[in-house]
């Protein structure tokens, strides 16, 4: 057991402390908003916030998917220490044939829910007096071991699923979640859920968790937000493509989704709503906001949704596009004076707010983050690693690795055949110059950290499966470029044509009259 903080609040210093406002999107992508570079996107609500805001322009986060990812951010530890290194759902050992993707390896077993005997983030918060509040997505457990088994005083639409079932207008089909009027925007419900949270607990110090299911598949959007984002590619220019083969299955290269574009404005106009509750109140000069997001943009698999721009691949992968996200802190009182390139990882969000808030809490786990607190006040942090361990396949091509990150430089160890590549971030954003030659001493000081680290925690790791056929997965590779490929940009196109609809009623978004 540890201990976080400075000091015990004591009841005055309680109605002082500041609140917090912690918004974590899914699958939102490092280049996805207006602030990091995107010019096909519009997010003028989040690209304010990012102006006000600490911008870690090397934020992480903790897995390539989500439910690793959300642990890490609940406990403050890497997936290696958590257990959850995989999305809850996902098949492991024999039962991955069932995909009939003919991998190599059978991916290891994982923890299915969030441990117990970890203290969550809210239950930091709720130790310190702290009214807490859950909206969105979960997916770190089944029944009795949902948000409000882990320190939340309310939970409104967090379950075991990692998607929406309904889609994103009601109804939801959420047993969490009351359905709205028809036509009603899931992302915009739950954060009216929250700014209903804010009004209702102005008075006293709280912890408000906006986690939202989009930008995950379906990708689905307004009519409207279709039209607005099609007519903007076309002013734009279409791209003669949009996708090229990857190692294992296509990537999307460029951003001109309609579809995905207005998905990502909904998030922004959700946004929009709970910053301006807080100024409405007068609670902006005393809130600490948190955005980013639990993984990397979707470039393949599920929706082929968007292009990360600037680092090589997405989701489920295990290069920079997988990992990285956007990572914006707001301290009233604190103000930045331009982006940091620190690399911070979703395991520094628990010990960094529970140090802005001087709480003294007992911490039962080991925390393998760091407080940012320095900082943002102005101080330097030294050096230290990050891990990542994922042994398991990806639905979006990945393969199973652990990676570590030390300064500048990060080393991947693919666990198929064991062979390591190393890369130098700053200069080589896409992984394109590997440098074990180059730098023989910083790949084996790397190899050696990362395997120490590994062996300290005992890993589960994937096995050879004895039923690999390499013909057989070398034709599904084949399949994936001379099937898949073309029928994405037929899509591709299909979604920036004027005449297209999904069906009648734009997934539910426009009643029935």
């Amino acid at each position: 057991m540890i201990s976080l903080g400075l000091a015990s609040c004591a009841s005055e210093e309680v109605e002082k402390a500041p609140n917090v406002l912690f918004i974590l999107v899914d699958d939102m992508g490092y280049a996805d908003l207006g602030y990091a570079g995107s010019t096909f996107h519009e997010t003028p609500n989040i690209d304010k916030l990012a102006k006000e805001s600490f911008q870690f322009t090397n934020g992480y986060s903790g897995s390539r998917v989500c439910s690793p990812a959300r642990a890490t951010i609940m406990t403050g530890q890497f997936t290696s220490s958590h257990g959850i290194t995989d999305w809850i759902g996902a098949k492991e050992g024999e039962t991955w044939r069932e995909h009939n993707r003919h991998d190599p390896m059978l991916p290891a077993n994982y923890i299915h829910q969030l441990p117990k005997e970890s203290t969550t983030l809210a239950e930091a918060f709720k130790a310190n007096g702290y009214k807490t509040f859950f909206a969105g997505k979960w997916h770190l457990g089944d029944e009795g071991n949902y948000p409000e088994d882990h320190g939340f005083d309310e939970n409104v639409g967090g379950w075991d699923k990692g998607s929406p079932s309904g889609g994103f207008f009601s109804p939801y089909k959420n047993p969490k979640l009351k359905d709205g009027p028809d036509g009603e925007n899931l992302t915009l419900r739950l954060a009216n859920e929250v700014a209903d949270f804010i009004g209702r607990s102005k008075e006293e110090p709280f912890f408000a968790f906006l986690s939202f299911y989009a930008v995950h598949a379906p990708v689905q959007t307004s009519k409207d937000k279709w039209t607005k984002y099609r007519d903007k590619a076309e002013a734009m220019g279409i791209a003669d493509h949009g996708f090229e083969m990857g190692e294992k299955i296509p990537f999307r290269t460029v951003q001109d989704n309609p579809n995905y574009a207005g998905l990502v404005e909904y998030v922004d106009d959700a946004v929009g709503i709970v910053l301006q509750q807080l100024e409405t109140l007068g609670l902006a000069e005393n809130t600490i906001v948190v955005f980013t997001s639990d993984n990397g943009g979707v470039v393949a698999g599920d929706a082929y949704a968007t292009s990360n721009l600037y680092v090589k691949g997405g989701k489920g992968q295990h290069w920079e596009g997988g990992v990285r996200v956007p990572y914006l802190i707001k301290v009233p009182g604190n103000q930045p004076q331009g982006p940091i390139d620190y690399p911070v990882v979703g395991a520094d969000f628990l010990p960094t707010l529970v140090d802005f808030i001087s709480g003294d809490v007992a911490i039962t786990q080991e925390i393998e983050g760091t407080s940012l607190k320095p900082i943002i006040e102005g101080q330097k942090l030294q050096e230290r690693p990050i891990f990542w361990h994922y042994p398991h396949y990806g639905n979006q091509g990945g393969v199973p690795s652990a990676m570590v990150r030390a300064g500048d430089w990060k080393l991947i160890r693919y666990y198929e055949d064991g062979h390591e590549e190393l890369y130098r971030l700053p200069e080589d954003p896409f992984e394109e110059n590997e440098l074990s030659v180059a730098h023989p001493d910083k790949k084996a000081a790397l190899s050696a950290m990362l395997g120490d680290y590994l062996d300290s925690k005992s890993v589960l790791m994937p096995s050879p499966d004895p039923e690999f056929d390499k013909d057989l997965y070398q034709q599904r590779i084949e399949q994936m470029e001379n099937e898949m490929l073309p029928k994405l940009e037929k899509q591709r196109l299909e979604f920036l044509d004027k005449n297209w609809q999904p069906n009648a009623d734009w997934w539910g978004s426009e009643p029935a009259k």
